[in-house]
């Protein structure tokens, strides 16, 4: 999942193809703060989320890290370059995975519906990077924030007692390095938009949004 515009398609509109149909496919489950891959490695598969977070991050050699996506059911991870993976790959949450092999990308004629459908996810990736780079050029610290519950509450949002509640299995320095901020100006931004009754913090993992509407107004700068 990245930060995108409140208009962009968040997941395929393509069905996903029934796994096994002509290239073999696996389902696994992974528990939560497990690793599926680090960059450098060779990328033998393609994981799309059938259920669970996962978190796609980079490191540079001096320690910083940038978190590059979440992904969430309906999304497909591990995308490779020159057959390697580019980032890391870790469970946030229990999930439930299906592998896709990574020779598919190479090879459509091998099954050109499932072809289809990762290069569909490819595209949207490179859409939704798009939109990302615009928000940590463009926007300001409240709005990236904004944007980010916006998205989720349209990607993963709930109605728990007549309320829009989001699960946020990431913490907040995860949020912070996604967004290009640092953990407290996170924090502070939250704290704000409770204080203005936009959003509702229950707990440190649980926010309910109180006002979709102004929330958008936030994420779009109006």
């Amino acid at each position: 999942m990245y930060v995108t515009l409140p208009d962009a398609p968040a997941v395929s509109t393509h069905a996903a193809p029934l796994p096994g149909r002509l290239v073999q496919t696996t389902t696994s489950s992974r528990r939560a703060e497990t690793a599926l891959f680090r960059a450098g490695d060779a990328a033998t598969a393609l994981y799309g989320i059938a259920a669970g977070v996962v978190r796609l991050s980079r490191v540079m050699e001096n320690g910083r890290r940038q978190i590059i996506a979440f992904g969430y059911p309906g999304d497909v991870v591990g995308f490779p370059v020159a057959g390697r993976h580019t980032c890391d790959g870790d469970t946030l949450t229990p999930v439930r995975l299906v592998a896709y092999p990574a020779r598919i990308l190479d090879c459509p004629s091998l099954d050109p519906d499932l072809h289809a459908y990762l290069l569909d996810a490819a595209l949207r990736e490179i859409g939704g990077m798009q939109d990302h780079f615009l928000m940590l050029g463009r926007k300001s610290a409240t709005e990236r924030v904004a944007s980010f519950l916006s998205v989720l509450a349209r990607r993963a949002g709930r109605q728990v007692d007549g309320r829009l509640t989001l699960s946020l299995p990431m913490s907040r320095t995860d949020i912070a390095d996604f967004l290009g901020l640092t953990t407290e100006t996170v924090s502070r931004v939250l704290t704000h938009l409770r204080q203005c009754r936009v959003i509702g913090l229950e707990t440190v993992h649980t926010v309910t949004v109180d006002s979709p509407d102004a929330l958008d107004c936030i994420a779009e700068g109006r």
